[in-house]
């Protein structure tokens, strides 16, 4: 039976006793220990098979963009009993379109609106707090070192993670066949067919120590971060949100988990329960490796990389601000062991950040500040998506 075998670790006692658990245990409320720990366990091993069944039946039968543009056609336009099409794709359509009995509409428009609200901030606390911050955790990265996601850039991966998020984060984006319900579909059946390719080609994938390729409780950390550490970092840009936006993150990440496939029993409601399954999933994981650091640096000089700003003293400043922002938001010893750069002032940015929030939130009303974000969040995935559809960058 796996065990939680960091438990003693250093790297997991003081982020838990010093570092941003304890934080997060503060600003949850948590109570944190082992006595769950053998009923969530076995997720370390447990993956999305419905998933996977629709990628064997599907993606594996005919050439990549058929497949692709026969699920999109499903997506878009749902699955009937007389279509003729494999089981697991009826199965799975099934699932992602029966509506849970726990979805609440407001709760969802709550939390679109806390993402959009938030602006920037929101960009950053995704790129600067829970990305780089998950590289951290090395069997985590495993599936991304072994598909060689490294060779294809930063700004290639920032640009999908982006791409994803927006679509997920806006008004209705959720409904059946709308834009947020596609992209969830989609990245589900991303990854299923990562995971079956490396359980192909790759024979040194580690199972009994990494768990399966992108299995279930990796997948609820992933989703923890676009929630409770999302939240927490908002917190620390002097960012405030009320009850129901909080609520009504947890609620809009679980509906997404849900569409993704992830069990139920793994997704949580808020805050307090978010930060006891972490604490649980840490427990397993090692810290930074030789990978870790070459993912957090591949993600820093993306801003050197990206030619969005047309100007090089442009593009250094806009990498010493998120430098300035990863050591404002992640602990100084992840930091340490990820080599971020030391930089000189680097509290200016993020303390400066703080006090223009606060005399933003007092001045601007809070419907032109969803307004506002929406239109600034949709410009930057326009310009992300501008980059990435250009042939000649790459």
């Amino acid at each position: 039976m796996i065990q939680p075998r960091f438990k003693d670790s250093p790297h997991f006692r003081n982020f838990w006793e010093n570092g941003n658990g304890k934080q997060l245990i503060e600003f949850s409320g948590a109570q944190v220990s082992f006595r769950d720990f053998e009923k969530y366990a076995p997720f370390f091993y447990h993956v999305d098979e419905t998933g996977d069944e629709v990628v064997k039946d599907v993606y594996f039968t005919k050439k990549f963009h058929e497949a692709s543009r026969e699920i999109e056609h499903y997506v878009r336009n749902g699955v009937s009993e007389n279509d003729f099409v494999p089981e697991s794709v009826k199965k799975l359509f099934a699932q992602t379109q029966e509506v849970p009995n726990w979805l609440d509409y407001n709760l969802l428009k709550s939390g679109a609106e806390l993402c959009m609200r938030s602006n920037l901030d929101s960009l950053i606390s995704l790129r600067d707090y829970c990305l780089i911050g998950g590289y951290d955790y090395a069997y985590l990265n495993k599936p991304l070192i072994v598909t060689e996601a490294l060779k294809k850039g930063a700004v290639k991966r920032l640009s999908e993670t982006l791409d994803f998020w927006v679509n997920a984060t806006r008004y209705d984006a959720l409904e059946i066949h709308a834009k947020g319900y596609e992209f969830a579909i989609k990245t589900r059946l991303i990854h299923s067919y990562a995971r079956l390719s490396i359980k192909k080609h790759y024979k040194d994938w580690d199972t009994e120590n990494w768990g399966e390729p992108i299995n279930s409780w990796d997948m609820m950390a992933t989703y923890i971060g676009f929630s409770l550490v999302f939240l927490h970092s908002l917190q620390k840009l002097g960012n405030t949100f009320s009850v129901e936006e909080e609520q009504g993150i947890f609620h809009l990440w679980k509906y997404v988990g849900y569409l993704l496939g992830i069990p139920e029993q793994l997704l949580p409601d808020d805050k307090k329960q978010a930060t006891e399954y972490f604490y649980l999933w840490t427990s397993l994981q090692p810290p930074s490796d030789k990978d870790s650091v070459l993912l957090a640096h591949s993600l820093l000089n993306e801003s050197l990389e990206n030619p969005i700003l047309k100007f090089e003293f442009q593009r250094k400043n806009l990498r010493y601000l998120h430098i300035c922002c990863t050591w404002f938001l992640l602990d100084d010893e992840v930091c340490k062991r990820l080599q971020i750069p030391e930089v000189s002032y680097r509290k200016l940015f993020p303390k400066s950040k703080i006090l223009f929030n606060k005399i933003y939130d007092s001045l601007v009303s809070r419907d032109s500040r969803i307004k506002r974000g929406n239109k600034d969040q949709m410009q930057v995935l326009k310009d992300y998506l501008n980059i990435t559809q250009n042939s000649n960058f790459y």
